[in-house]
Order: C-alpha cells, then structure tokens, then sequence
C-alpha cells in the first residue's frame, strides 16, 4: 500500500502572513451558517467585512436576515473569501475560516468602536448602521484553510489570523488621532508603497491602523501596508511612521 500524497505544505510565517493579508483585502465574503428549521441545512450569504483592532472578522447585519437567525441560534459559521482576476479562479488565493460568532449589540462598550472602524471601511452603511435591527457579530477565527494557488496549500490555527500585541487597547484609544495624523500627510502614505504593482496615490484613504499595519480604501479596493514589525506602544507606531515615511 502506498502512502497518501501530502497536499498541505508546512505552514511557515509567509503563508500566514498572505492568508492574512488576503483575508483582510478583501471587502465582501460568503458565510455560510446552519439555517434554523432546516434539519441543519447550510446556508450561504454575502457579507461586508470589517476587522476589528485585533484582526478578527467583523459584519454587521439584520435581525431580519436568516444568516443572522443562523448566528443567534448556532454560532458556528465558516467565511470564503479570496482575490480575483484573468485566467482560472482557482488560480489565485482564498481562504476559508472556521469561526464562532460572538454578538455585538449597539449597548455593548465595544460597538462604538466596531462602528467607528467599519463606517471608515463602508462608508455607506451609514445608511443603515444605526437602525435598531442591526448588529455586529465579531467572527472569532478557529481554524482556516488557506490555498495560495495550485499546491499551495496549507492549514493554519485561529491565532495565525490574529494580532497578539499589548499595544491593541492603547492604539484603539487613540486611533481617530493617529488616524488624523496619517491623513494630513497622505503623501507619505503614497511614498511607502510607491513600488507595489498598482500606483497608489493620495487619494487612498486610511481607514485603520493596528500594532502590524494600516489598511487603505479606494472606492471599491483595499490595500493594506504591514509594518516591518509590530509595535509596542502609540510612541512605537508614531517613531514607525517616521521611519516609513521619512
């Protein structure tokens, strides 16, 4: 008898860190849920994509909507998400996270930020954001796959997806304020990724900062700059911002 075929590569810190950079570039996924009333059929929906300051998925969504039915009532759910382009599908990155659900109602204390952080991704919830059949479920990932492109596969742990810094809770705090700073220089922001593949111009908008990054919104397209290592405080991430962008 022969052996298997090993199709899942080793996971190494460059595969976690595309599948997370992936996950977050991406402005909608599919979730698919275990309808209720249905013998646990599954359901699939489409989603916004937020992520809160610690990397884990968030959406928001109605009462009235099955997929959040589904959430309040089994809390497992799994997200696909993926980058697209010429040629076959399969071709390029996805990944698919395993999650536990945990509500965010508008009376929890992390909603404000939760809102704050999404409405800069998706301006145009604002639209709906504030309805009282509206919540936030913070998408907790458990476990993913992740293929890069043919042969690329691997399986990463829920904890490859997040940010584990004890600066998350001091750069929350002050996020609107750094985010102002970054904003009244956007150039600077043009001249640290002046050598990716797509010219990226001031017109991008910061739309968060974390202890391992920024992300960037252009209508439709989101980009996200990874520092060259996490910081450890606010005077960490200004003293990388002037190292960045000098």
């Amino acid at each position: 008898m022969t052996d298997k075929p090993h199709v899942l590569r080793e996971t190494d810190d460059a595969a976690r860190k595309l599948a997370r950079l992936v996950l977050r570039e991406q402005r909608s996924a599919a979730i698919a849920v275990l309808e209720p009333d249905s013998d646990g059929f599954p359901f699939v929906s489409r989603v916004l994509l937020g992520f809160d300051i610690d990397g884990t998925p968030v959406i928001l969504a109605s009462r009235l909507a099955t997929h959040t039915q589904a959430l309040l009532a089994d809390t497992r759910c799994s997200l696909l998400a993926g980058r697209t382009g010429k040629g076959d599908p399969l071709a390029h990155p996805r990944i698919t996270v395993q999650c536990e659900a945990e509500p965010v109602t508008q009376t929890d204390p992390r909603h404000p930020r939760l809102r704050s952080r999404f409405l800069r991704r998706h301006p145009k919830a604002q639209l709906y954001i504030d309805f009282p059949d509206f919540l936030f479920f913070r998408l907790a990932p458990l476990r993913a796959s992740f293929n890069a492109g043919f042969g690329r596969a691997y399986a990463l742990g829920g904890n490859d997806l997040l940010i584990a810094s004890p600066a998350l809770e001091e750069i929350a705090t002050a996020e609107r304020v750094l985010l102002d700073e970054l904003e009244s220089n956007a150039d600077a922001v043009t001249y640290r990724i002046v050598d990716d593949p797509e010219p990226v111009t001031p017109s991008w908008q910061v739309t968060g900062i974390d202890a391992e990054g920024i992300d960037l919104a252009f209508g439709d397209a989101f980009r996200r700059v990874v520092f060259p290592r996490q910081v450890e405080n606010t005077a960490d991430l200004r003293a990388m911002f002037v190292k960045l962008y000098r």
